[in-house]
């Protein structure tokens, strides 16, 4: 898609040469100071077919004086990026399957238009038009729509120029994030998302891509990981992404993403409907290769790491039992109960690998529990976490990225559920707080640094007839990134003591695996 942007208002507004102008207007914002469109907005809304109210839409064909040979004026609920989104969907809906090849945007005369109104637009073009069409021959084509204009005053100009190109780069990041988990979980295992990441570091000289196999993982002493994969014949990748944007003084920021490609539950199997759905369990990891992909694109001053866990949870004679035991990285043994919580068994190895990198900051991001769509739904993610400048920094970037989460508490009590007779923690507690028991699991595995956990089970994809992935958090992470990188000296640090402490020791963990269960690993 080419998006350009132009200075135009007033009576040249009407003479915008493109196939299609859609008018984004609001109830206090409802003139352009072009008579042509004010009259027909005007005349539309004595009629009764148009009003100003949030949602309201009407299509003109070949309307007298405008060079456009549609218009489609369109209501939003005020000024706001997030509103005026909502208006443009609503537009290109009216114009999709029509032979509009180049639609231009305007707005009422009172409406500024800023970098994020640029960037929604972006956002809201791609969004509409993406259809997956990697196993699917018969998808739909592309249609005619190739060019997007949008119109603003001088003032604005610069703004809008920014927020388009930033808006391209996160379409694109957001893009690679949905086909990940749309593509089938016989498509898109763990080495599928392995060459990803190394296709990447390929695209872009910026991005290095490094990926450890089952023998390292084993040298690493990541039982936990491992133990996840015992059931199935796909072997496990751990895939390293580094964004080297900064001087190698600057503490880095690192991403941890859920990589479980299939989640059939394991042993504790889960209910066959919906089960398809599963193979989006790996929202995290594409949410964090989709970053990557965006950050490439835009160049921030920042250093950034990636690292994604990756396998499969499947059930067979080898797979892992409810009451088996296995060691963690970091020296802490877990009692497994639930083998349909597997997600934090490969996520606590791969924080305690992220301690090496002395970052500023940790963030890990799993579509992790079904307790936390039964929370929030599917509006927001659900965010975690002790540091109060880390989440107050994400969910800022949220709201201005329209990718928003929700922080739910984090006390310590909570994690009372998860004491084991047989084993340092275990890794459920009861029915209630699922959501906060796993992040304090997971928290456990953390206290070297600044740490924050996303749950994306309610927002990675969506069900029903529309199903498919959404790329979220892509503009979340990219956005709290971006801001960091702006920050500069006030950007989050890393802790004091994180500067001070030493990596995980890796093979050698504080304790040692019984035999059986540490021969049970390995063999896996």
């Amino acid at each position: 898609m080419d998006y350009r942007s132009t200075v135009a208002h007033g009576p040249a507004l009407s003479q915008l040469n493109a196939d299609a102008l859609l008018l984004v207007l609001t109830e206090s914002q409802a003139t352009t100071a072009d008579p042509v469109l004010d009259q027909i907005a005007k005349d539309a809304i004595a009629a009764g077919d148009f009003a100003l109210k949030a949602g309201k839409s009407l299509y003109v064909h070949r309307p007298a004086g405008v060079k456009a040979s549609r218009l489609v004026l369109l209501a939003a609920a005020d000024a706001t990026p997030k509103a005026f989104k909502a208006a443009v969907v609503k537009g290109l809906a009216h114009i999709k399957d029509l032979g509009v090849a180049h639609a231009a945007i305007a707005t009422g005369a009172g409406i500024a238009l800023t970098a994020d109104h640029a960037q929604s637009l972006v956002l809201a073009v791609a969004d509409a038009t993406y259809v997956y069409r990697h196993t699917k021959p018969s998808a739909p084509k592309p249609g005619p729509l190739k060019k997007l204009t949008l119109a603003s005053v001088e003032a604005d100009a610069a703004g809008i120029k920014a927020g388009l190109g930033l808006g391209q780069a996160l379409a694109e990041g957001v893009a690679l994030a949905k086909e990940l988990g749309n593509h089938p979980g016989n498509v898109c295992t763990p080495s599928f998302l392995a060459s990803e990441a190394k296709r990447l570091g390929r695209e872009f000289k910026h991005i290095k891509a490094e990926v450890l196999e089952r023998p390292a993982l084993e040298k690493l002493g990541m039982g936990s990981f491992l133990s996840v994969t015992n059931g199935s014949v796909q072997p496990p990748k751990f895939i390293i992404l580094r964004y080297n944007g900064a001087a190698a003084s600057l503490a880095p920021l690192v991403l941890v993403g859920k990589g479980i490609t299939f989640d059939s539950g394991g042993v504790s199997i889960k209910p066959s409907a919906g089960m398809d759905e599963m193979k989006y369990d790996m929202g995290g990891a594409a949410s964090v290769l989709g970053t990557f992909r965006a950050i490439a694109e835009l160049k921030p001053k920042v250093n950034l790491v990636g690292l994604i866990p990756s396998c499969e949870n499947m059930v067979s004679g080898a797979a892992t039992k409810p009451g088996d035991v296995f060691t963690s990285m970091s020296g802490q043994t877990i009692e497994v109960l639930n083998t349909d919580a597997e997600g934090r068994l490969i996520l606590c190895d791969a924080l305690t690998y992220a301690e090496r990198f002395k970052p500023a900051a940790v963030i890990d991001i799993a579509t992790l529990t079904g307790a936390c769509v039964v929370a929030l739904g599917h509006q927001h993610s659900g965010l975690f976490s002790a540091d109060d400048a880390l989440a107050d920094a994400l969910l800022q970037a949220g709201q201005r990225s329209q990718d928003t989460a929700w922080r739910m508490p984090l006390d310590e009590e909570y994690g009372d559920g998860l004491k084991s007779n047989f084993a340092d923690i275990a890794n459920v507690g009861g029915r209630e707080g699922g959501a906060i028991t796993a992040a304090v699991f997971l928290s456990k595995f953390t206290k070297a640094y600044r740490w924050a956990h996303l749950d994306i089970a309610g927002s990675a994809w969506k069900s029903g007839a529309a199903k498919g992935g959404t790329g979220r958090p892509v503009g979340l992470l990219t956005r709290f990134i971006l801001d960091q990188a702006a920050a500069g000296k006030d950007a989050i640090a890393p802790r004091p003591e994180a500067a001070k402490a030493k990596p995980a020791a890796g093979k050698k963990v504080a304790r040692k695996a019984p035999a059986k269960t540490a021969r049970s690993a390995s063999q896996a």
